[in-house]
């Protein structure tokens, strides 16, 4: 009878562990935008994000091959995963890096390149030859009335839009947004048969030279290895780019990947809790006002419309 007992409650710890996983994820890739505010007076953005991932290539390789992990079957596959790398990440995180770099709150930078569903759908038609239903456009044009209230929101914190912060972090910020959104549909048309672990290794190899390059173009390359920017860098290795990459491989496994992306809509206002108390980043109430609605516009946009 005690046996019985214990596989039920191991069967039941079970069952919330798988439960709680998507949540924990969205946790894990919402503390990026915090470990940019944290490690960026410590490094220039380009020479942060080069080694961040030059030390994650250092785990994840011998990772793959002892995971026995296959890789890509055919050139053409790597090349469209280096491109997709280069966008996703080499594009996303240089132009997310930069903008707080600039001075943009990290809860902010989440919400604007959270907006990426809202992109992504709107170019999925003429890219894709896929169609917006009337929630989507609906979701749409929630998302624009949001960010619109949320920017127009810093008016009551200043006499500019970009007082704190200069266009050039807005411009870094909507870069990144157009970065991921076009990676994600170059990835959805090209990469379908992309192995997840071996082609991240491709991908962080793809945004680690054209960091690389950024690093030594236009930045002096010096960094103040303080126990801060250790941690920090330390968080953002193995936590982010690994181990959060490793559950989501796990998710996709347990077929739990839709839960993950219904998600992913949490990240700006976990972000934006954890910026309030980390860092004191506030929003008046038009901005929160905002905040929400954007969220739900990209709630409309990734859910399927109930017919």
């Amino acid at each position: 009878m005690s046996s019985i007992f214990n596989a039920l409650k191991e069967k039941d710890a079970a069952s919330l562990g798988l439960a709680a996983m998507p949540g924990i994820f969205v946790l894990l890739w919402s503390t990026g935008f915090i470990g940019a505010k944290f490690g960026l007076p410590y490094a220039e953005p380009f020479t942060f994000l080069f080694i961040r991932f030059v030390l994650t290539l250092m785990l994840l390789i011998p990772l793959t091959w002892l995971m026995r992990i296959s890789w890509p079957s055919s050139p053409r596959l790597w090349k469209h995963i280096a491109v997709s790398g280069l966008l996703v990440h080499g594009t996303y995180l240089g132009g997310v890096f930069y903008g707080i770099y600039l001075g943009m709150p990290a809860g902010l930078a989440a919400l604007l390149v959270g907006l990426q569903p809202l992109l992504t759908a709107a170019c999925a038609g003429p890219l894709l030859g896929e169609r917006l239903t009337k929630q989507q456009w609906l979701g749409l044009l929630l998302g624009l009335i949001g960010i619109s209230l949320v920017l127009g929101s810093k008016l009551e914190l200043g006499s500019t839009l970009f007082s704190g912060f200069g266009a050039g972090a807005l411009i870094s910020v909507m870069a990144a947004l157009a970065g991921i959104s076009l990676g994600t549909l170059y990835q959805k048309r090209y990469c379908t048969s992309m192995p997840l672990l071996s082609g991240a290794v491709i991908q962080y190899m793809a945004a680690g030279v054209l960091l690389g390059f950024g690093a030594l173009l236009f930045e002096s390359r010096e960094v103040e290895w303080s126990m801060t920017f250790i941690l920090t860098l330390g968080w953002l290795v193995l936590i982010l780019s690994i181990a959060a990459i490793l559950l989501l491989m796990a998710l996709i496994k347990k077929g739990e990947a839709s839960r993950v992306a219904s998600l992913f809509y949490l990240v700006p206002p976990v972000t934006a809790l954890q910026a309030w108390w980390l860092f004191d980043e506030r929003l008046p109430l038009l901005g929160l006002a905002g905040m929400v609605i954007a969220i739900a516009g990209v709630v409309m946009v990734v859910r399927p419309s109930k017919t």
